[in-house]
């Protein structure tokens, strides 16, 4: 594409790279244009964040109680957002040769300011994060298949009636229709695919809200307690606590994509700037839904709060709009899934294709035209890496579809590392803050706390999943 432009030329010509350069004053070749801006920004967000955590909250909430629960999630969002503003500053380097580079990726980043032996533990938890939130949206998608199945059942048949059906082929369902929205070449083509998705996420969102607040008003009555639901032990009372610790924290983060959304932004202005009120727009938005719906749920079912607002049918009717709302949820997953892999299969794909440069199966491109639909690429490569990827979660999925415990796995996985030990990290580098003053001294407080929550999650929804699994 010509000569490759020095990057000071950026705010005058936004171009995309395919990444950073492998050393510093290596130059990179630019590859796409950047047209990313503030409302795309924010639907990657939304894509990202409003997902299968947002059905769990109702639940979550009736385990933690009316005080703890609403201040638990107001924290999250805080620190998700402190966190995310750390990040957005990492997305610029100085460059020795071409003045400020870019970060195209959250890796990327963790290797130019914390180097390679920390960017490989970076890399482990970043694919276990992606490959995890994969089959959570299995898992997710297939219950609210499921769910307008028994929809139907129930209205057609009664609430009494025998209406139990299986997942296994819903989940095959779902994996079929991933494998083929997998070959969208890369995370920069899937900008239609992020704001349907978002659209969809607000609509479900909206229908939970209004279907707690319709049955709260129709009850006459909040149900709930401060101290959220009882147990017959303490120790029961702990471990269900912690799970809802790890649901909530699975519903916030979204630091494993922002830099890649970062890297989509045009400028001017800067992405720093647009990225920081993109978050604070997304968070904002989010805790308010948040609230909303673990808040009306929570308020409609007390000590019966479902583990899945929409699926576990403290909601039967008005049918179709469970059933809409499902609907959205599938739609709405089909592009979450999208948004949390894409990242590592361009990381996967890249190492291939670099490892095996003269080989066409890595690295050939071959056009496919079908009538009334533009050109798609496909690559052989990347047609049975995404297909045995999507193949891998699906199966994981059918072995352990529990919904509420595999989110507050994910959740503690998530949380710490990613969205608070290496921002914080990375911050203290860029900014050189020294040992033990007070700034180094307040963020390792705060990541120390962060990752006792973490630990407490963890064990929790573990603990959950053994019990499940056992029973």
């Amino acid at each position: 594409m010509g000569e490759v432009q020095e990057e000071q030329e950026d705010v005058r010509t936004p171009l995309l790279h395919s990444d950073v350069a492998s050393s510093p004053g290596e130059p990179v070749q630019p590859l796409f244009r950047r047209t990313g801006n503030l409302r795309t920004a924010v639907a990657h967000i939304i894509t990202g964040v409003i997902g299968s955590g947002v059905l769990s909250l109702a639940w979550s909430m009736a385990q933690l109680g009316w005080i703890a629960g609403p201040l638990v999630m107001v924290v999250c969002a805080s620190v998700t957002l402190f966190s995310s503003f750390l990040l957005c500053n990492c997305y610029r380097y100085p460059h020795p040769e071409h003045g400020p580079a870019r970060n195209s990726s959250y890796l990327e980043a963790v290797r130019v300011n914390l180097g390679a032996s920390r960017s490989w533990v970076c890399v482990f938890v970043i694919q276990i994060s992606l490959f995890g939130t994969g089959i959570a949206y299995v898992i997710t998608s297939a219950t609210s298949m499921r769910a307008i199945e028994k929809s139907n059942c129930y209205h057609k048949y009664g609430h009494e009636a025998d209406c139990e059906f299986g997942y296994t082929h819903y989940m095959l369902i779902f994996g079929v229709v991933q494998i083929v929205v997998s070959q969208i070449p890369n995370f920069h083509n899937m900008e239609w695919l992020s704001v349907v998705a978002a659209v969809m996420s607000f609509t479900y969102s909206f229908i939970a809200l209004g279907l707690g607040l319709a049955k709260v008003l129709g009850d006459g009555v909040i149900k709930g307690s401060i101290a959220g639901i009882s147990t017959s032990t303490a120790a029961q009372k702990v471990w269900l606590v912690c799970q809802a610790l790890g649901d909530i924290l699975f519903a916030y983060p979204y630091n494993i994509i922002l830099i890649e959304i970062q890297d989509t932004l045009r400028s001017p202005p800067p992405e720093t700037e647009t990225m920081k009120k993109a978050s604070t727009i997304s968070v904002l938005i989010t805790t308010f839904f948040y609230l909303c719906c673990g808040g009306f749920g929570y308020a409609a079912f007390g000590n019966s709060t479902p583990g899945n607002l929409l699926t576990g049918f403290g909601f039967y009717e008005p049918y179709w709009l469970v059933d809409l709302a499902n609907v959205c949820i599938v739609l709405h997953l089909v592009g979450g899934y999208q948004v949390y892999s894409q990242p590592l299969f361009a990381v996967v794909e890249k190492w291939l294709a670099g490892m095996f440069k003269s080989s066409e199966f890595m690295n050939k491109e071959y056009a496919l035209k079908l009538p009334l639909l533009p050109a798609l690429r496909l690559n052989l490569l990347r047609l049975c890496f995404r297909t045995i990827y999507v193949a891998c979660t699906t199966l994981i999925a059918m072995l352990f579809p529990y919904f509420n415990q595999v989110l507050g796995v994910l959740g503690a996985i998530n949380f710490w590392p990613l969205s608070i030990y290496f921002p914080v990290e990375m911050y203290l580098v860029q900014k050189n803050i020294r040992g033990w003053t007070t700034e180094w001294i307040v963020l390792r407080c705060f990541s120390i706390a962060c990752l006792l929550v973490t630990i407490s999650a963890l064990v929790g929804s573990i603990e959950g999943i053994v019990t499940e699994k056992l029973s």
